[in-house]
């Protein structure tokens, strides 16, 4: 069989050599594993593997391929059927050891890729495709029409008003727990107050928030605080900054040649999906700021705008310390995407996705470096469903996964997860999935890691915090896989099934929780704003321990602490006690609300207001 030239071997084909070298190394390894031992739901099996034995094999197993690839041309068609081949045994493997329904059907799902990259996959014959600047397509020409624009600007401004009546709601009406708003509350007071964001109530003694999670980008927020000092400010800002997402999301959309109208319903799209709103759920949280800085950094990448880029990612960065994995994932792809668009790659995205990847991981070393030395650590125990060595380390979750990737996909589709895939999936018509450029499927890492691998139940629910980045990158996938097709009607069918089956989900979830705290505040406010006046007869220096639906609205003082979590010694140094009498979780580790009482008036405390169910003691 006739040689291809070394020059028309791609970087990318190398890439692809070493992915199906792995592929064969882990398979090769969990195929030796004793029977027993191969079960998924167990970790002894992978704890019996060795991650230097993968590794080597991959690159004997890469190299072998490479060498191929070089001298026989036949081997190129051979490569895109051996992923198939080699992924299948793996399946069979796995489904014989630990077989459910829906780990069949991601096979299954997996395989057909597979057979599309079988049948279309990158050939001997690859030559340099010119690419446009940033890879966008030429832009539609059409007159600019101003109502679409501002079609989107009232979208957004009525996402805002409905999400805000729905967390003002629940802070009027006492909703708001102490873990997590009651901290955020407090920390905003006293960055007002000192500039620093200290809080006692998160860890029952004054401390840094940042010694929990590293998260700087709180003070874009604090100049609209300092104007408007208030939780309520808190509240209504973050849809304010989730709705600022369809800014980058529009130009995203022009620069990849999508008309006005399909912007339009793009950014539609994005502000009914169910986990855009339903993420307020639980309040304010800086994962908010994800959502659009991603799309600044997608439209950054885009650009090949290395400024922008860099300031979009640092941006990112600082929104916590696991927000890295999101940047060096935007890198990787940025690396693969220069690698893969011709055999020499584009110089200037190879070196900004090497400067992704490597400033990300660097960021993340250094971040918990720093809490692990001068925090609190990092919370990694919710991946202990990958911890097989009991370090509970994140590295611990990488080496699984390379070792065994089928643990990834097994516990991608545990029962509690389907909904949750269901959830966001289907809103977005699964389009992020079709696609022929396979280096955009990197950008699915972040879902699969952050919400699908944790079996922390939070990180698969679409009313938390924890989706507004995958969420970020899902979108732009819509949208560029939307931009390639080039027949009109398609993405505009798409889109406008995707925002029926989206707002069917938006109805279903997250239209009820906005309905019962905008109308519950209405409905009963006198008795609300008697709560409200009971409460400010405690003076706003005085140290307070509350009950936890009343910790965001005592939040701004010096001393506060959770009645739950706080110690007997922070507790009786309180100049006031704010208990409920009617919730018995509160006061059990005192015997008690009786038990309670009967402590706090031994330490010479009065009762100074009881009100319904609302007591308060004080010195």
């Amino acid at each position: 069989m006739k040689p291809i030239e070394k020059s028309q071997l791609a970087s990318g084909a190398l890439l692809r050599h070493l992915l199906l070298g792995w592929l064969m190394a882990a398979t090769l390894e969990y195929a030796l594993l004793p029977q027993n031992l191969k079960p998924l739901t167990q970790l002894q099996g992978i704890a019996q593997m060795s991650l230097v034995r993968v590794l080597l094999f991959t690159l004997c197993f890469g190299g072998a391929f490479t060498f191929l690839s070089v001298n026989y041309s036949a081997f190129w068609k051979a490569e895109r059927w051996m992923f198939l081949g080699v992924f299948g045994l793996l399946s069979i493997l796995a489904l014989s050891a630990s077989y459910t329904t829906p780990f069949l059907l991601l096979c299954l799902l997996i395989l057909g890729i597979l057979v599309i990259y079988g049948l279309f996959g990158a050939s001997a014959a690859q030559k340099t495709k010119n690419v446009p600047r940033g890879g966008a397509l030429p832009p539609v020409l059409e007159k600019n029409c101003p109502v679409y624009a501002i079609s989107v600007g009232l979208m957004a401004l009525g996402f805002v008003i409905a999400v805000s009546a729905w967390t003002v709601g629940r802070y009027k009406t006492f909703s708001t727990p102490t873990f997590d708003f009651g901290i955020f509350a407090q920390m905003f007071h006293n960055m007002k107050e000192t500039g620093a964001p200290m809080t006692t109530v998160e860890r029952d003694g004054l401390l840094s928030h940042f010694a929990v999670h590293v998260s700087p980008i709180y003070y874009l927020m604090l100049p609209v605080y300092l104007l408007f000092p208030s939780p309520v400010t808190l509240q209504i800002l973050q849809p304010v900054i989730l709705a600022s997402a369809v800014i980058p999301l529009w130009l995203i959309g022009k620069r990849h040649g999508m008309s006005q109208l399909l912007r339009t319903l793009l950014c539609a799209l994005l502000l009914i999906l169910p986990v855009t709103a339903g993420g307020n759920y639980y309040d304010l949280h800086e994962n908010c700021f994800l959502l659009p800085l991603l799309l600044w950094l997608m439209y950054a990448v885009d650009r090949r705008s290395t400024v922008l880029t860099v300031i979009f990612a640092l941006l990112t960065l600082c929104v916590k310390e696991d927000a890295a994995v999101y940047v060096a994932i935007v890198g990787l792809y940025v690396l693969l995407r220069a690698l893969t668009d011709c055999p020499r790659g584009h110089k200037k995205e190879l070196w900004l996705g090497i400067g992704l990847l490597i400033g990300a991981l660097c960021w993340f070393m250094v971040v918990t470096w720093y809490l692990r030395t001068y925090g609190d650590g990092v919370m990694t125990n919710r991946y202990r469903n990958f911890n097989y060595d009991g370090s509970d380390s994140l590295i611990a979750v990488i080496k699984a996964t390379l070792m065994c990737p089928m643990k990834t996909l097994f516990e991608c589709v545990d029962k509690e997860k389907l909904t949750y895939i269901g959830q966001t999936v289907l809103p977005l018509m699964a389009i992020p999935l079709f696609t022929r450029r396979f280096d955009r499927y990197i950008l699915l890492i972040p879902y699969i890691l952050v919400n699908l691998m944790s079996d922390y139940t939070y990180q698969h629910n679409i009313l938390f915090q924890y989706n507004f980045g995958s969420t970020a990158l899902l979108v732009y996938l819509v949208a560029v896989n939307l931009a390639d097709l080039r027949r009109k009607l398609i993405p505009l069918c798409a889109l406008m099934a995707a925002i029926f089956v989206s707002a069917g989900f938006f109805f279903q979830n997250v239209a009820p929780q906005i309905q019962y705290y905008s109308t519950l505040y209405g409905q009963y406010t006198p008795y609300y704003e008697s709560v409200a006046d009971v409460l400010n007869t405690i003076p706003d220096d005085a140290s307070v321990t509350t009950h936890t639906f009343y910790g965001a609205y005592l939040s701004e003082r010096a001393v506060l602490y959770d009645l739950r979590y706080c110690s007997k010694e922070h507790l009786l140094s309180s100049d006031y006690v704010v208990i409920r009498s009617n919730t018995e979780a509160e006061v059990d580790r005192f015997g008690g609300f009786d038990a309670l009482c009967a402590l706090l008036e031994e330490q010479g405390y009065t009762l100074r207001t009881q009100s319904g169910t609302l007591v308060i003691y004080g010195k």
